[in-house]
């Protein structure tokens, strides 16, 4: 039986997203007839290139002239400038024409819409000439990353005018994301895939089609790790479905890992045959051999299917040990087009670049959290849960494996939080086979990452870390059971910063119990983190209650109070809460994505935090030379 595990749109366009990747290779290790396909990047490359863009105009010109925006005014008036320039700004972000660079960087080759009005605020308001804008990101030599900028915000207009006049959900990340996350019926996603289809729809089923004519396959998988390609997921199964019934469709990834471990809509079947939890090796094993003759339906793996005499969905579970983390194979790439894959570099910042520019080899130190503790975070489940490792010397031969086959060495370790003894141990494996690689990945700030460790770390080939501060304060962080505090956030930070390696801070507020005061203060310390050059960059998420984290399940713990759930028979995760503080979280978040924002460029560091407000706000109560001060101690 050959399989075909397929990535629906949209996941994100500079590297492939490792689920089919470790399906895949496993299903190999496993004597399985197994290929893939990433149909994300397919459907990105099709509408994002001459045919494409004619496509696009076709449909702005059925619409009412009266209905036209400017900026589709706009395209259609300049669209052969966009049909001469499409190719050689998607080959130059390719890699594939670097030359292309120089016409790029000069401003006169690329049409430019509203997109590049960003570049006004880089203006330097003394020069009376207004100076080059982003001379100082790149410089006067940086021509390849000042053009990579330039074509990521034309590819971003064009995405406007897509969504303007085909799809208003359209996103290169979080496509009708709203269709699915936290949605208790499935009725307005069964509505959107009953409507007419449009330029989008059609190019995926055509996509769909040919990706079934080349692999020929008799079980196809469609991984949908968010709620951003849940809608495209349906259309691929559909496609397959009106193609030839009889091949058989399974769902799953952390969407479902999450949102449908409750699932109960048997109209998800007309689309679908099985539905699968969590790690997909011993529910795919299962599966086949049942498909096979080999096996009962009953002795499926954490199956959800619609019974054929009641109509109603079943989940079948049967007690079988997953795969351990070290017989789970290498994850493999062939299949996928890894020179088609776009580097984009839509925030000037070092750091922040990481998760959309360059080709990384995505793999992982080992499975679940050691730490499992975080009261926001869904704990309970597998993919945190179920900690299990493997030797140094095991994954050090995977990433060999992955080097061989790709040409590429760099990595990106997608782990929850890896472990510290874990990447010491692959960093002395690594020096041991004087291996060179560059990787990047997620910790947690925890006070085993020494400066002796980070500067091993660093010798190994790491460039940059991503951890959680979360809210930067230590009546929060002990509350979210967190085990970190700010004073050593910031010495373990400064210790990576010494070794050379960027840090991300992935930070929080409206948590529970969170008040104005904390709020204030929690972003003077964020301030004073990036004025020592302990951090370089960082995002802020609104908390999100989710019925699977330990606020969720024991929300008394925590002061707040539920809002009753509808009766959900479809997805079901998030949760409303009413919380006694009464802070506007929402007017209070602004200010902090704007702060932040300017803190990740250099600007605005000597400002009271106060400045970044709209409303009226306390003083912070944090020392103006609190972090300092940590750091000093630590010395």
């Amino acid at each position: 039986m050959r399989v075909l595990s397929v990535i629906p749109p949209m996941t994100q366009l500079n590297t492939p997203y490792p689920s089919t990747a470790y399906l895949t290779g496993f299903l190999r290790s496993r004597g399985i007839n197994a290929v893939q396909q990433d149909l994300a990047l397919g459907l990105v490359l099709a509408l994002f290139s001459v045919e494409g863009l004619r496509a696009v105009r076709t449909c702005i010109s059925a619409l009412p002239a009266s209905s036209r925006s400017p900026r589709l005014t706009a395209f259609d008036a300049r669209f052969d400038r966009y049909a001469a320039s499409i190719g050689p700004a998607v080959a130059f972000l390719q890699g594939r024409d670097p030359s292309a660079a120089y016409r790029i960087a000069g401003r006169l080759f690329l049409p430019e819409g509203p997109r590049f009005q960003s570049l006004d605020v880089y203006v330097d308001p003394d020069d009376p000439d207004g100076g080059d804008p982003l001379a100082w990101a790149f410089g006067s030599l940086g021509i390849q990353d000042r053009a990579r900028h330039l074509a990521t915000l034309f590819l971003n207009d064009i995405a406007d005018v897509l969504r303007e006049a085909v799809d208003p959900r359209f996103e290169f990340v979080r496509y009708a994301e709203s269709l699915a996350q936290s949605q208790p019926t499935f009725d307005p996603l069964a509505a959107a895939l009953a409507a007419p289809t449009n330029l989008i729809d059609d190019t995926l089923r055509m996509l769909t089609a040919e990706a079934l004519a080349r692999h020929t396959p008799q079980l196809v998988l469609i991984s949908t790790p968010f709620p951003g390609n849940v809608y495209a997921a349906f259309r691929i199964a559909q496609a397959i479905k009106a193609h030839d019934p009889r091949i058989i469709t399974v769902l799953g990834g952390g969407f479902v890992n999450t949102e449908l471990r409750e699932l109960a809509e048997p109209r998800v079947f007309d689309y679908f045959d099985y539905v699968t939890l969590d790690d997909g090796e011993r529910p795919l094993l299962a599966l086949l051999e049942h498909l096979r003759g080999e096996r009962p339906q009953q002795h499926l793996v954490r199956t959800f299917l619609r019974d054929g005499q009641t109509a109603t969905v079943r989940y079948c579970n049967h007690a079988e040990p997953d795969v351990p983390f070290a017989e789970a194979g290498t994850p493999t790439w062939d299949g996928l087009l890894q020179d088609r894959y776009l580097s984009l570099l839509d925030m000037l910042n070092p750091m922040h670049r990481l998760w959309s520019d360059g080709r990384w080899n995505k793999l992982t130190v080992a499975h679940g959290c050691y730490w499992k503790k975080c009261s926001f975070c869904d704990v309970g489940l597998d993919y945190i849960a179920r900690y299990d490792t493997v030797a140094a010397s095991t994954l050090a031969d995977r990433i060999e494996t992955i080097i061989a086959e790709t040409g590429q060495t760099g990595f990106h370790f997608v782990d929850e939080a890896a472990p510290p003894k874990g990447l010491r141990a692959l960093a002395e494996e690594l020096r041991r086979r004087n291996r060179a690689i560059s990787w990047w990945g997620n910790v947690r700030f925890e006070k085993s990452f020494t400066s002796e460790l980070c500067e091993l770390l660093a010798e190994s080939g790491c460039i940059a870390v991503s951890g959680g501060l979360e809210v930067a304060s230590d009546r929060l962080l002990q509350l979210m059971k967190k085990g970190v505090s700010v004073d050593q956030v910031a010495r373990v930070t400064h210790a990576f910063s010494d070794a050379g390696i960027l840090v991300h801070a992935y930070l929080m507020y409206g948590f529970p119990t969170q008040t104005v005061q904390d709020t204030v203060d929690a972003l003077e310390y964020v301030r004073q983190l990036f004025e020592a050059g302990c951090i370089q960059s960082g995002f802020f998420h609104r908390f999100a209650c989710t019925v699977h984290s330990p606020v969720g399940r024991n929300p008394e713990e925590y002061g707040i109070t539920l809002q009753p759930l509808p009766h959900a028979t479809f997805a079901r995760n998030d949760v409303g809460f009413i919380d006694p503080t009464g802070a506007d979280h929402d007017a209070l978040g602004k200010a902090l994505n704007k702060a932040l924002y300017n803190y990740m460029h250099g600007i605005g560091l000597e400002e009271d935090v106060r400045h970044w407000f709209d409303v009226r706000v306390p003083r912070t109560q944090v020392g103006r030379h609190r972090i300092a001060k940590a750091l000093a101690r630590a010395t």
